[in-house]
């Protein structure tokens, strides 16, 4: 047996620690780009009505970024779910005799790997407080959105035509390309997709 085959085991608990750590890290990283986006677009919206209109058409450019950010956060934790598990299988097969079931858990609590999901709430369930979450933050989000519209609809308007066709082209084209990109890489599984076919090229047998 060679010295790397060897010491694979501590590899892997190293780099299990790791992966661990990007989890929690990633879960904090969620809801602070949560609380900053609800804080600007609070605030976007009080300038609003205290008379700076303008300030409303901002709110969809600002709960846009939020969706995507937010959705970034959620592809890399996926990444660190898949490889923890990948190691926890590992570590379980050479001296930990199954005693490593956080993916299990996670998967079993927060929401599982590999089914299709819109972002982090499986397609079908099943259903968690974690789905229940992801769907309130965007909810609110959209909700926010469209009262950003709604209120600054009258300043957009006076705005020219020109510069209300380039606001809404523009708006519209990051939508529906968020929208297209969303639902190929998480929904399509295209990203985990790939994450598979390295882990399992890598931990197969």
């Amino acid at each position: 047996m060679s010295v790397e085959a060897m010491n694979a085991p501590d590899h892997a608990s190293r780099q299990l620690a790791r992966m661990r750590a990007m989890v929690g890290m990633y879960h904090r990283l969620f809801f602070s780009d949560v609380r900053t986006a609800l804080l600007v677009v609070v605030g976007l919206l009080a300038l609003g009505w205290w008379g700076i209109p303008q300030m409303f058409l901002i709110v969809p450019f600002v709960c846009l970024w939020g969706a995507t950010q937010t959705a970034f956060d959620a592809s890399y934790l996926i990444m660190a779910r898949h490889y923890a598990e990948a190691l926890e299988g590992f570590l379980n097969e050479h001296g930990a005799d199954g005693v490593l079931v956080g993916a299990d858990l996670e998967s079993a609590y927060l929401f599982p790997l590999r089914d299709r999901k819109v972002v982090a709430v499986p397609v079908g369930g099943p259903w968690s407080w974690f789905s229940f979450m992801t769907i309130f933050v965007t909810a609110n989000g959209m909700w926010a959105s469209v009262v950003g519209l709604w209120a600054g609809w009258a300043t957009l308007f006076e705005l020219g035509t020109a510069a209300r066709a380039a606001y809404l082209v523009v708006l519209g084209s990051l939508i529906i390309g968020s929208l297209v990109t969303g639902f190929w890489w998480f929904v399509g599984g295209a990203g985990e997709r790939r994450l598979t076919a390295v882990l399992e090229k890598r931990f197969a047998g």
